[in-house]
């Protein structure tokens, strides 16, 4: 396997860490914020419902699948540019050898 340098490596995890926390922040904001502001979210918006009940039913999950999509798509971004890159995983996993 590819050995990568240790800075590099450090780099790669704090930015992906930064990202993981900014999907909780958003997940707990969507989850729980409107459940903590539903009085003051009584509205109607979708269908005759409220616009609470609305994010607790399905907004919240909506939400969720969207972050999963955003998550894979910056997650490559973030391989590319550390030089992770998967087809060169693929290549090592079936026992073939990288020429560099």
């Amino acid at each position: 396997m590819k050995k990568i340098d240790k800075s590099v490596a450090d780099a790669y995890f704090r930015e992906k860490t930064r990202y993981i926390f900014l999907y909780l922040a958003i997940w707990f904001v969507v989850s729980f914020g409107v459940v903590m502001f539903a009085e003051s979210l009584d509205f109607t918006i979708f269908g005759g419902f409220p616009f609470h009940y609305y994010m607790g039913a399905q907004g919240s999950i909506l939400v969720f699948i969207i972050l999963l999509f955003v998550n894979a798509k910056v997650s490559d971004k973030i391989d590319q540019k550390y030089g992770i890159d998967e087809k060169a995983n693929e290549q090592l996993s079936y026992g073939k050898t990288l020429d560099h």
